[in-house]
């Protein structure tokens, strides 16, 4: 049985030469993250490029996830580099674009003299710095170091309880978003998320960009407070949701971040959208060989809970060991869902779904029917990848076999849980669906003639339509 929980990999300096990009193929990476908080257009184009040729050698589905780096608020280019705060130190912030140093750091955010007061904190580098407002002026923010350390140019900025008026997407994000989409990624990314109006920005303008070409997953960040009281209406106007740990640790009290975590994955599955568990998974593994027993446990309970994938970032990105994170994380994840029957959450409410919704009982009619006829997989035939979702959120303990005639999808696909993909040609007859199953199934070593396996269709085959149709087929009863 294949391994269910699908794993993400972020590119980077540590991964992106072709002999590292192949080696995490081979280790099980599904999904390829690209970062584009970092790089240029030219940059992303050749390892994009990269990676789509790798793939197509070693005939291995892999989705391409942008991810847009949002309205994140930042330093400034430092002089040295970096600059060593110490605790109880004077340092000015200033909204002027000079190059900072010791005594005066430039932020990106103009509204900040606004936006701050007299007390409040200011967190610097993801939190581990932290820096205390003294006296505010028109341009000039002073502030008193608590927590000192070593500050690096372009590091992140948070402001715990502030809301900040700016929008979804920068035009840094817009020029990348046209780039994403003229390069044909399979699923974007976007950081930040506040609210549905956010999402229904994005999809606008990938509506307007588009021009034919196909229609990425629109993947939601969750790491914002604001996020969390409009959570049900994000997820349901998304295509899946990432729990992005680090973001939402530093805004919110780390000790609220497992709630939250399980709080998206039940709201995520209920919706049947697709879950993203990121951030610190295989922290230890950027400089070890090894991983931490908390971070296995961490990893184990994510699978418990119902999460359809991680997401792996610095490990991969700029860690020393890039494809031994993933064949670790590999390992995890197998050994874990060899215990699901035993520790593993229920997955999908229909509570979200029309009950004019066939499709979803049609899935849940394939599962019921696997799991009471004891078959050897689901198979399903889609164009639009859809009904692969919902098989995917009724958590069979088979294999889904999606089979679809539309490349674009055929990647897509390989984000969902429990689903290997299958790029097949188009068929238009029940006969000929189960003529080229069978003759992909008996190319493979893990089926054989014989064993029985339940099919989901929209019927009649050559309409594009919700699935409406549930058969028990016997491998090789077509050959």
């Amino acid at each position: 049985m294949n391994r269910r929980v699908k794993i993400a990999a972020t590119i980077g300096p540590s991964s992106k030469d072709e002999a590292t990009i192949k080696g995490l193929l081979k280790a099980g990476m599904n999904i390829a993250r690209l970062n584009f908080s970092h790089g240029t257009h030219e940059e992303h184009a050749l390892i994009l490029n990269r990676l789509k040729s790798i793939a197509h050698e070693l005939s291995s589905p892999l989705a391409i996830m942008q991810d847009l780096q949002g309205p994140k608020i930042r330093v400034g280019n430092i002089t040295a580099g970096s600059v060593n705060l110490i605790p109880n130190q004077s340092l000015n912030l200033t909204i002027d674009p000079i190059d900072g140093n010791e005594n005066i750091i430039p932020v990106d955010l103009p509204q900040l003299p606004e936006i701050v007061q007299a007390g409040d904190r200011i967190l610097l580098d993801d939190g581990n710095l932290e820096i205390s407002v003294v006296a505010v002026s028109k341009e000039i923010i002073q502030t008193k170091v608590i927590t000192g350390g070593e500050l690096k140019s372009n590091k992140g900025i948070n402001l715990p309880g502030k809301r900040i008026n700016i929008p979804s997407l920068s035009e840094k994000d817009i020029e990348d978003l046209a780039f994403g989409l003229q390069q044909g990624v399979d699923a974007v990314a976007l950081s930040f998320v506040r609210t549905s109006e956010d999402i229904y920005n994005l999809k606008n303008h990938i509506t307007r960009l588009n021009s034919g070409q196909k229609n990425p997953s629109i993947i939601a960040k969750i790491e914002k407070p604001e996020a969390l009281d409009n959570l049900e209406s994000i997820v349901s106007n998304s295509d899946g949701v990432i729990v992005a740990r680090g973001d939402l640790g530093v805004e919110l009290s780390p000790a609220m971040v497992p709630i939250i975590q399980k709080r998206i994955i039940t709201c995520a599955n209920n919706y049947g959208k697709v879950v993203f568990i990121a951030t610190q998974l295989l922290e230890s593994m950027i400089t070890n060989v090894r991983p931490t027993r908390a971070e296995a446990s961490d990893i184990a309970n994510a699978v418990f809970d119902g999460t359809d994938a991680v997401l792996l970032t610095g490990e991969t990105a700029a860690g020393n060991h890039p494809v031994l994170v993933v064949q670790t994380m590999d390992i995890i994840i197998k050994e874990a869902e060899k215990h699901m029957a035993e520790w593993g959450k229920p997955c999908i409410s229909s509570a979200a779904f029309s009950s004019s919704d066939d499709a979803f009982f049609i899935a849940q009619a394939a599962h019921e029917l696997a799991r009471d006829r004891n078959v050897a997989a689901i198979s399903v035939f889609t164009q639009t990848g859809r009904t692969a979702q919902l098989l995917a959120k009724t958590r069979p303990d088979v294999d889904i076999l999606a089979f679809t005639p539309n490349p674009d999808v055929y990647h897509q696909l390989n984000m969902l849980w429990g689903v290997t993909p299958y790029l097949v040609p188009y068929v238009d007859t029940i006969e000929n669906m189960i003529r080229v199953v069978d003759e992909k199934l008996l190319s493979s070593s893990d089926f054989q003639p014989g064993q029985q396996m339940v099919m989901v269709c929209g019927f009649p085959i050559k309409t594009i339509r919700p699935a409406n149709m549930t058969i028990i087929h016997t491998i090789g009863e077509s050959i």
